[in-house]
């Protein structure tokens, strides 16, 4: 199987992405500092092992890309009505299949002050959690597994 990345788009110094290959942390973090950042805040999304105690050994993404990256664009849009000193606002998430440990999504928000940093990073993951057009396939450990969107739908839908 050959693997595909769509290119991130850019917007401003912004960067969204939605990939199939593996995220790179150092990346993201390199694309969030500005020499204006008092801090970077990252937060990393990563497969565990469990869903309410139920064992997990996968699980598979799916995106609507364009409305993704309209979404994480917007996303941005509004940390600056809030924040207005954010220097950079990088989303990437991963679509594929991805084993427990592998990284699915990173957030990073560059400020010149920590506290906003924090604050527009979290509203970041928790918005695209919301709003972003992103499912997920839970593989469990007896064969089974659900579809879910990551926030906007709150019913599974089982296969």
């Amino acid at each position: 199987m050959t693997e595909v990345t769509i290119p991130p788009i850019q917007t401003t110094e912004d960067n969204f992405g939605i990939f199939f290959a593996p995220l790179s942390l150092a990346e993201v973090y390199a694309l969030a500092d500005d020499p204006g950042n008092g801090a970077v805040v990252v937060m990393s999304g990563m497969v565990r092992n469990q869903t309410e105690g139920k064992p997990v050994v996968a699980l598979e993404y799916q995106a609507y890309e364009p409305m993704a990256i309209q979404i994480f664009r917007q996303i941005a849009v509004d940390i600056r009505r809030q924040w207005s000193n954010v220097q950079r606002v990088v989303i990437h998430h991963r679509v594929g299949r991805l084993q427990v440990g592998e990284i699915s999504v990173l957030v990073a928000v560059g400020c010149p002050h920590r506290s906003e940093a924090f604050e527009a990073c979290r509203y970041a993951i928790d918005t695209l959690k919301h709003n972003a057009p992103i499912w997920k396939k839970e593989h469990w450990q007896d064969g089974s597994s659900t579809w879910v969107s990551i926030g906007a739908c709150e019913e599974a839908v089982t296969k």
